[in-house]
């Protein structure tokens, strides 16, 4: 099989979806520890110092290209073998008991996937496009401080995002395991504990980007 096989097969979209699923893993480590410098309660002065050094830097800006292209990607994956699933079982069996094969978040990863798709749309539109447009206008002053704490101040905006958070922690908390038992880390000794540590990164992160908003809206950050 060559490799223009490989990644067109079911295996390798699956394949693919994993590796970018594990960089996106990792950048999502980089943007909770960012964002949690507003946990200082320092006026975000620390948080708009960072922000403006990962916005500023020529190394982090390449490294954005990577991150966009890896996120499409994985949506582009995600999507292709969404579609490929149901093609292969067009029809449901007359005994089909789903609950009894497999959890809910499992089945539900296109519903959850779709979810986070439209409060990824909304998180650039308030975050990172106002960051941008500063940026490539002659690097206009810009407090995404002040941005974060005006857009949290909406109790809509506020929900909205602890809707995004929720589809968040059971994406990862299926696709962290997942990603490493397609790339063909799956063993009795060691499954276990990437299961354990999977449940533990989706729930300290998406933790974290829950507080935030909350955080803000409840004025205990200032």
């Amino acid at each position: 099989m060559t490799w223009k096989h490989f990644f067109s097969s079911s295996i390798g979209q699956k394949f693919l979806m994993a590796l970018t699923g594990v960089f996106l893993i990792l950048f999502l480590i980089v943007h909770a520890g960012i964002n949690s410098c507003i946990f200082l309660n320092d006026g975000g002065a620390t948080f708009n110092e960072v922000a403006h050094f990962m916005s500023h830097n020529w190394i982090m800006r390449f490294l954005e290209i990577g991150l966009f292209g890896g996120l499409i990607l994985h949506i582009i994956k995600g999507l292709t073998v969404w579609i490929q699933n149901n093609k292969a079982r067009p029809v449901q069996y007359q005994c089909n008991q789903p609950s009894k094969n497999s959890k809910w978040y499992s089945r539900s990863m296109g519903i959850l996937g779709s979810l986070l798709l439209i409060f990824l749309v909304v998180h650039l539109n308030n975050f990172y496009v106002g960051t941008k447009i500063a940026l490539y206008s002659g690097d206009q002053p810009h407090n995404l401080f002040e941005e974060m704490k005006e857009e949290f101040s909406n109790i809509g905006l506020v929900a909205l995002y602890l809707v995004g958070v929720s589809a968040l922690y059971w994406h990862l908390y299926h696709g962290f395991q997942s990603a490493f038992q397609t790339l063909g880390i799956n063993h009795k000794r060691y499954t276990p504990l990437i299961k354990c540590i999977g449940i533990g990164y989706a729930t300290i992160i998406c933790l974290l980007f829950a507080l935030m908003p909350i955080a803000i809206y409840m004025q205990w950050i200032k």
